[in-house]
């Protein structure tokens, strides 16, 4: 009697289910991809207790006559391809043929199909793998799927899945997945009779993003974009401000399928570096099309997996749509701006106090308080503190902040003319269309508009705590961190600087003494620390004289910025000499950076504004935190909860 035996066909298909059917998940995404490749426009998938009770499928495709169904249950039954040199050129998510007859192996498997035409349909009912029962039954046009009990009849396999919530939570993900890489269908998922996504299906991805995860991530997308012969790229991804902590909710997607991809995953790291932190990943939906004979998806069971004739190629070409997409197109610093996620109002109730008509208005001390006493926390306080002046009507103090403000928009525009280049003489007639132009010494201020021009400036407005700087412009209001801001125009500047950063000489040289891993620290990277703008030279066994700093950086914090340096370095492990120099870059740039708690003035947060719109990538400081935060006039407007009453 032989030993060796062929194993019949419900033990093959048992064992084959481990490859394709890991968990609930694993069988809604075949059913869905089975539903994409029927012609769907709408899929609707309904769950409980995380799949492994309930889940079913149901699509308006075109279905399947009797025939068609009988044999569609069967192992490696497909009409996606039909010989080997199909291989080569798959449009269809699915074509092993394995999905239907291994699910229906593991699971009590129900299906109802019909096509377009036909009086009846067809039901098919297997059980656990048995010998199928198929009838003839009215349904609708398509196929509904229905999948009860999963790994009923293999208790091994069952016992490994997780709670209920993280197996519904999986499904959740990759139901949207598959949303997002086809959105002219339309989906939606019940969980546990809830319905949890519900997807536009117009075929605007813009639409299905904003549907799935709502308005401040739709507002925080940059769009991707990239045609380069044969390979096209598009997509969206979110400003470095909206980061996740997981890759889960980075999609991408290679001619209609979802892939997982670590080159495609480390080139929009690379092009992200010095703008998140370490522990953050940007929202990414990524659409590459390539030609089908340049791929491979015949690797993995699940088809999750993908090889590329030319993997590299891919890399540079992800990673410039990547770069051109988060280096603003002008120097708009409200284009870059990040929403303000989920603001939290908080109100406060202060007495109020009434004086009589009749009785004299109390008076107002004006004086400054004693020298050292007191500690402003505005600019309005550092700076303002005006005498109390007689009251004035609404009016009149309306027009006279219309004035100041014109005269300041003036000089403004006068400025950015002469750094231009441009002539300021203007003819009669441009000065009649400029409103900015208009004398307003004699225009009557009730009767001429003011508005704001929309040049794409933000305009300072004051200083909160001596560390925000706030802004406005036509869109709405803004709150810039001085610190991040100034830490990343200064990050940019030392990183422009490729041969050495320009250097001051010390009249006083400071000697800087070291312990021993330090001083050999000091030792192995003398030469990055001289490209850094720090000369240092040996004065004795531990000790080194500091003779020239960058020109950048107070004479008052090279030593500290020297000692966070060594940190840094004695913390990495097997990483680049860019790497490096960029971590040392940033440190220079955080210690060289205006401070929490420094008083500016106008000039200065203009400047400060100014040049931050002309950085490459002013979302975020060095070290990931960001620079700016928008409140959009909607936002105020549902903050004070004015939306509703028409006014």
């Amino acid at each position: 009697m032989t030993k060796i035996h062929v194993l019949d066909d419900n033990t093959i298909n048992k064992i084959a289910a481990g490859e394709v059917v890991e968990r609930p998940a694993s069988v809604i995404k075949e059913l869905i991809e089975n539903a994409m490749d029927a012609g769907a426009t709408r899929i609707e998938v309904e769950i409980m207790a995380g799949g492994t009770s309930f889940m079913r499928v149901t699509d308006n495709g075109k279905g399947m006559s009797k025939e068609d169904a009988s044999v569609a249950i069967l192992r490696h039954a497909t009409s996606k391809i039909q010989e080997v040199s199909d291989l080569n050129s798959i449009s269809t998510m699915g074509f092993r043929g394995e999905a239907l007859p291994t699910i229906a192996s593991v699971s009590r498997f129900t299906m109802l199909t019909r096509e377009p035409g036909s009086d009846l349909g067809t039901k098919v009912e297997i059980s656990g793998g048995k010998a199928p029962d198929i009838i003839e039954m009215g349904c609708n046009v398509g196929t509904s799927i229905k999948v009860e009990d999963l790994f009923f009849n293999t208790p091994a396999r069952k016992k490994f899945l997780k709670t209920n919530h993280t197996e519904g939570g999986k499904i959740n993900d990759f139901i949207i997945k598959l949303a997002l890489s086809r959105p002219d269908i339309a989906f939606q998922f019940i969980n546990n009779n809830k319905t949890s996504v519900v997807t536009p299906g117009n075929g605007n991805l813009y639409d299905t993003v904003q549907a799935i995860y709502g308005g401040q991530v739709a507002d925080s997308l940059l769009t991707l974009n990239l045609e380069d012969e044969d390979l096209k790229i598009s997509g969206f991804i979110t400003k470095p401000s909206m980061l996740k902590s997981s890759r889960t909710w980075q999609t991408f997607i290679v001619n209609g399928r979802i892939i997982q991809n670590r080159a495609i995953a480390k080139a929009i790291d690379n092009a992200y570096r010095s703008l998140i932190p370490k522990s953050g990943f940007p929202f990414t939906v990524l659409k590459i099309e390539v030609p089908q004979r340049t791929i491979d998806v015949n690797v993995h069971p699940q088809k999750s997996e993908m090889k590329f004739e030319d993997e590299s190629r891919i890399f540079k070409a992800v990673y410039k749509s990547v770069l051109d997409a988060i280096r603003p197109s002008s120097g708009n610093l409200t284009e870059v701006a990040a929403v303000v996620e989920k603001p939290k109002v908080k109100y406060s109730m202060e007495p109020m106090q009434f004086v009589p008509a009749s009785s004299p208005a109390p008076q107002v001390s004006t004086s400054r308080p004693a020298q050292g006493s007191y500690q402003p926390k505005t600019i309005y306080e550092a700076v303002s503190r005006p005498a109390v002046k007689p009251a004035v009507s609404f009016a009149e103090a309306q027009a006279k902040l219309q004035q100041e403000r014109q005269v300041h928009y003036q000089q403004a525009e006068r400025h950015n003319e002469v750094a231009d280049g441009q002539n300021i003489d203007k003819s009669n007639s441009d000065m009649s269309n400029d409103p900015s132009k208009i004398d307003m010494s004699t225009a009557d201020p009730s009767t001429v508009e003011q508005p704001m021009e929309n040049t794409g400036r933000m305009i300072p407005i004051g200083q909160v705590d001596l560390t925000y700087i706030i802004a406005q412009d036509l869109k709405g209001l803004y709150i810039i961190d001085q610190h991040a801001a100034h830490e990343r125009i200064l990050f940019d500047k030392l990183s422009a600087m490729a041969d050495g950063i320009p250097s001051q000489q010390l009249l006083v040289h400071q000697l800087l003494t070291f312990d021993r891993k330090e001083a050999a620290l000091v030792e192995d990277n003398k030469e990055l620390f001289a490209k850094l703008g720090f000369h240092l030279e040996a004065a004795g066994d531990f000790d080194y004289r500091l003779m020239e700093v960058p020109a950048d950086v107070p004479v008052g914090e090279a030593e500290d910025i020297i000692r966070e340096i060594l940190t840094d370095l004695g913390n990495m492990h097997e990483t680049t000499a860019k790497e490096i120099r960029q971590a040392c870059l940033a440190t220079t740039a955080c210690r060289a950076a205006i401070k929490a708690g420094e008083e500016l003035n106008m000039r200065q947060m203009e400047i400060l504004l100014d040049e931050l719109s002309t950085t490459a990538f002013p979302y975020t400081c060095p070290h990931g935190r960001p620079t700016i935060l928008k409140f959009s006039s909607e936002d105020l407007a549902k903050m004070f909860k004015r939306t509703g009453f028409g006014f």
